[in-house]
């Protein structure tokens, strides 16, 4: 392969960069899934990125001529994302979730989840007229999810809720970024433990899913993902398992609890055999989404009551 100053010498404006990193992208077959589909978007955001210039005006700009240094920045890019599989966002420290951008790095998951379209419609028709004045995102990563919330939900408190120092990390910067520090915190908590005493309205959890099988499959992008983030034991359930035990005590009487556990969908079905649930059914693509009631976590879950700390 041509060295880096040899391409930069004769690659010139925007337009010839795009072309040569789809050309890249193709013959190296990396994987898309983490915010494009397909070589041609994914050349579109890391060259615009590189040089700065914002998504969506680049027609006035494809022929503009790159320096010296703009040219090396996006071959090092390209480099990156071919040879090392770095997923998209981290190398922009960018992803988008619910029509929000967000701060991302290997800290924290990148935000794909289908609960987007949840967040947009104000989770209608489970949550109608309701006021919704107290929100938990439950491993909560960088705080996509809760910070959408917040932002549709324009009255709710909302915490943040992981186990991940660094991920959280993240979620405060991710907060302090939009402003919502006097509504949205963040609490280092194993799920439910370190929210004694406390209840909300609505419940949101994207917890780890991913059986082992999946998990030693995944294509190498995903292995720059934290590994917590993802795994969860054998059939993908251990932490979902524990949030059905335990959610409606962290629920009002009307409360609601969305989660998603993606392709392990099935194996939780075949898990609690006699449990109907209820599979939300997305407009914009996604699977693997359910809602419950509090009325139907005790109707259907044992549930583990978690005593109160001292002093709550």
């Amino acid at each position: 392969m041509e060295s880096g100053e040899s391409v930069a010498q004769q690659l010139t404006t925007i337009r010839d960069y795009i072309r040569w990193a789809v050309t890249r992208f193709n013959k190296a077959d990396i994987y898309f899934g983490h915010g494009t589909d397909n070589a041609m978007d994914e050349a579109l955001r890391l060259v615009l990125f590189a040089v700065g210039i914002p998504l969506g005006s680049q027609a006035d700009f494809l022929d503009a001529k790159l320096t010296g240094q703009e040219r090396l920045a996006v071959l090092a890019l390209i480099d990156q994302r071919v040879e090392q599989r770095m997923p998209l966002p981290y190398l922009l420290g960018e992803a988008w979730f619910a029509g929000l951008s967000f701060k991302v790095d290997s800290r924290v998951l990148i935000p794909r989840s289908p609960v987007a379209e949840l967040i947009q419609q104000g989770f209608e028709p489970w949550l109608p007229y309701q006021a919704v004045g107290r929100i938990l995102d439950l491993c909560t990563g960088g705080g996509c999810i809760g910070i959408a919330c917040a932002h549709y939900f324009a009255e709710a408190s909302v915490d943040l809720a992981d186990l991940s120092e660094g991920a959280l990390e993240v979620a405060n910067e991710n907060i302090t970024s939009y402003e919502l520090n006097h509504r949205v915190k963040t609490v280092q908590s194993d799920l439910f433990n370190g929210l004694a005493g406390q209840q909300y309205q609505l419940i949101v959890s994207n917890p780890p899913y991913v059986d082992s099988e999946d998990l030693a499959a995944m294509p190498a992008e995903y292995q720059h993902e934290p590994a917590m983030a993802l795994g969860s034991g054998d059939d993908g359930l251990d932490i979902t398992r524990r949030i059905l035990k335990q959610a409606a005590n962290y629920l009002t009487d009307k409360g609601l609890l969305v989660v998603e556990v993606g392709n392990s969908g099935i194996a939780l079905e075949q898990a609690y055999p006699d449990v109907p649930f209820t599979w939300i059914e997305f407009e914009q693509g996604g699977h693997g989404v359910f809602i419950f009631s509090k009325a139907e976590l005790l109707e259907y879950f044992r549930t583990d009551v978690i005593p109160a700390k001292a002093g709550n």
